[in-house]
């Protein structure tokens, strides 16, 4: 069973990873940071199953951080017009899932606690430590949804680049306290399309700028 639960994690992961290396190509194409579309898709898909994957490993931290971007990814999609394409049906399910599960797990709250909070498997610290990195990790996407709504468009700005970083440094020291896999080389793989984001925001920067002065 346990293999199964590791090939979701992996999988959602896999997604992941994809979104941020083509994120990353489509950037170094037009020379800026930009917003693609299939970057949603994949983020929405990976959050589904590493919900679940957390769900299976008793792990709230995961869950926790999912929860919350999980909506903002459907935002993004809504505002590219790309949700709006997608069957009622399937678009019901995948609006209503989490937040199912979320009911079914609060129906008894005592089962709740006792399983994310009592566990012998992560320790209360863990679990602290594990939720304020998911919550750092989620945030540059709370702050990414504030940004865009304002300018009524969907837009990675240098902040949400500079938060990815400070938030995966965090996950990646709790899934080696967990030893997670799943986690550790989920985010490692980030680090480097996070750093060269930044940069290519800065090179853009002062180009913009020369071309102003001049």
């Amino acid at each position: 069973m346990s293999y199964a639960i590791f090939a979701i994690g992996f999988l959602a992961q896999a997604f992941f990873s994809a979104r941020i290396l083509l994120q990353w190509i489509l950037s170094e194409r037009a020379k800026k940071v930009v917003s693609p579309t299939i970057y949603w898709v994949l983020s929405m898909l990976g959050s589904y199953l590493l919900c679940l994957y957390g769900w299976l490993r008793d792990d709230f931290a995961i869950i926790l951080g999912q929860l919350i971007s999980y909506y903002i990814y459907i935002w993004n999609l809504h505002e590219k017009g790309a949700w709006q394409k997608v069957h009622i049906a399937f678009r019901t399910v995948l609006f209503l899932t989490p937040l199912v599960a979320v009911g079914f797990a609060l129906r008894k709250p005592e089962v709740f606690v006792e399983t994310f909070f009592r566990n012998d498997d992560v320790p209360l610290w863990q679990v602290v430590f594990g939720s304020a990195g998911q919550v750092v990790f989620t945030l540059r996407f709370v702050y990414q949804w504030q940004y865009s709504y304002r300018r009524h468009e969907s837009i990675l700005p240098l902040g949400f680049w500079i938060i990815s970083l400070m938030g995966s440094a965090m996950i990646v020291s709790y899934g080696l306290f967990r030893h997670d896999p799943v986690l550790i080389l989920g985010q490692s793989t980030g680090f480097l399309a996070y750093t060269r984001n930044i940069f290519i925001y800065r090179k853009e920067r002062q180009t913009a700028r020369k071309n102003s002065e001049s």
